[in-house]
C-alpha cells in the first residue's frame, strides 16, 4: 500500500521570492522545506546572481551548487521589472499570494514600484518581508549588506579566537542565515494575526540586528560592564566571559572541549593537585592561569581517553570533530541529515535537508533548483494584467 504524500504546514501558501544570495532566499526555502509554493522572480538576462557564484568549482547543471543548496523545490519566473508589460505580470501574480520577500537596498523596491504600501494597496493579506544589511536608516543604509563584513563591523570578529590572534570572522554565513530564521519567524507571526484580522503586515529584518541579537548574552555582559571590550582568553578561547576550563583544548592527538565545570572535581578528576590553588572564586580573574595548568596536562593524552574519564563523571565535554569525523560518527547518522536532489535534466547532489520535524517525519523535497525562467508560462500565462 502506498503511503500517502506528507501534508505540510503551508501547503497551499504561495511566495514570491525577489532575494538574491542568501538570507531572503534561505528564509523563502525554509517556507518551501515547510510546504509552500515558492515563486522565485528572477531577471531574464542570468537570473540570481548566484547562479554563477561557482564555488570550489561545483556545479549541478548550468548552475552553481551553492544555487542548488538555497533555492532547491523552488520555481523560477523570469521579469524584467523595468519593463511596463513585465511589471504590470508581477502585480497581478501579487494579487494571487500570501507572501513576498526581498532583499534589495532600502528604497530599490519602492523606486521600482513594488514599496509595501503599493503591494499592501494591491493585496491587503500580503505578509511583505523586507531584508536589508543595516536597517533602514542611518550612515550606513547604503553599505553592502554581506555577511563578513556584517560580523566585522559589529565585533563579532573580536569575540573569537585566543587573546594572540587578530579579528576572526566565522567560517560560515552565520548572520545570513539568523537573518534567515528571524524573517521566517516574523512571516509566521504576520500569518497567524493574519487568521485573525485578515490583514497582512511588513517584516523588516537585517543583518546587523542579527549580529546583535545572536551575541546577546555577551552584548549584554558588555553594556553592564562599563563597555569595556572582552578580552579573550590566552588559551582555548570559546566565550570570552565564561570562566575555566570553559574552551578547547589541544590533545594528543587532536583536541576537546570542555563546557562548564566546578574547577576541584575536574582537579581530581585529572589527578591535577596544582589546581588546588585556585579557588573557583579565581576561576574568572585567573582564568589564564587555570586553563595552562589544564592544557598541560591534557596535551598528554588522546581525546578518547579524556571523554571517556571526564563524561561518565558528570564533566560536559566532547571531542572536537573536523567533517570527516562527524559524517563517520554515529550521532550523525542518527540524524539522517542528508538528501539527494535531481535536477530537471537528471543530475544528482547532496545536500542538507530542512532541519524541522514534523508530525514525526523529516521534510525532505528531492527537487533541485529550477532552471532559469522554467515556470515562467505555467504560473503568468493565465494571469489577466492590464498593460500601460
Amino acid at each position: 500500500m502506498t503511503e500517502a504524500p506528507q501534508m505540510r504546514p503551508l501547503d497551499g501558501l504561495r511566495v514570491l521570492d525577489f532575494a538574491q544570495f542568501l538570507a531572503g532566499p534561505v528564509a523563502a526555502l525554509r517556507l518551501a522545506d515547510l510546504g509552500a509554493e515558492v515563486i522565485k522572480i528572477e531577471r531574464p538576462q542570468g537570473g540570481d546572481l548566484c547562479r554563477s557564484m561557482v564555488v570550489n568549482d561545483q556545479k549541478v547543471g548550468n548552475d552553481s551548487l551553492v544555487f542548488h543548496t538555497f533555492n532547491r523545490g523552488k520555481k523560477s519566473v523570469t521579469a524584467d521589472l523595468k519593463q511596463s508589460t513585465d511589471l504590470e505580470k508581477i502585480r497581478a501574480l501579487i494579487t494571487e499570494c500570501d507572501v513576498m520577500i526581498h532583499n534589495f537596498r532600502p528604497g530599490v523596491m519602492e523606486r521600482i514600484g513594488l514599496g509595501y504600501d503599493t503591494v499592501k494597496a494591491l493585496n491587503p493579506r500580503m505578509v511583505y518581508g523586507a531584508v536589508s544589511g543595516y536597517g533602514t536608516d542611518g550612515p550606513w543604509v547604503a553599505k553592502p549588506g554581506q555577511d563578513l563584513l556584517v560580523q566585522s563591523l559589529s565585533g563579532i570578529a573580536w569575540l573569537n579566537g585566543n587573546a594572540q590572534d587578530g579579528p576572526v570572522p566565522t567560517g560560515f554565513a552565520m548572520l545570513d542565515v539568523a537573518t534567515a530564521g528571524n524573517l521566517v519567524q516574523g512571516i509566521l507571526a504576520c500569518l497567524v494575526r493574519r487568521g485573525a484580522t485578515g490583514k497582512g503586515g511588513l517584516v523588516e529584518v537585517d543583518l546587523l540586528s542579527a549580529a546583535i541579537d545572536m551575541t546577546f548574552e555577551q552584548f549584554t555582559c558588555f553594556l553592564n560592564d562599563d563597555q569595556r571590550q572582552p578580552q579573550r582568553h590566552a588559551f582555548g578561547n570559546a566565550n570570552p566571559y565564561q570562566p575555566a576550563p570553559y574552551g578547547i583544548y589541544r590533545t594528543s592527538d587532536g583536541y576537546m572541549a570542555l563546557a562548564m565545570a566546578p574547577l576541584a572535581k575536574v582537579a581530581d578528576l585529572l589527578d591535577a593537585p596544582e589546581l588546588s590553588e585556585f579557588g573557583q572564586d579565581q576561576a574568572f580573574s585567573r582564568l589564564n592561569e587555570i586553563k595552562a595548568v589544564i592544557a598541560g596536562i591534557i596535551e598528554q593524552k588522546p581525546a578518547q581517553h579524556w571523554v571517556g574519564l571526564l563524561e561518565p563523571a558528570g564533566i560536559w565535554c566532547a571531542e572536537v570533530l573536523d567533517w570527516p569525523g562527524f559524517v563517520a560518527s554515529d550521532g550523525f547518522k542518527a540524524l539522517d541529515p542528508v538528501q539527494t536532489i535531481r535536477t530537471a535534466s537528471g543530475q544528482e547532489a547532496q545536500t542538507t535537508r530542512c532541519p524541522i520535524r514534523i508530525d514525526g517525519k523529516a521534510l525532505k523535497n528531492p527537487a533541485g533548483a529550477p532552471e532559469l525562467g522554467a515556470d515562467t508560462q505555467d504560473v503568468l500565462g493565465a494571469l489577466e494584467f492590464e498593460t500601460s
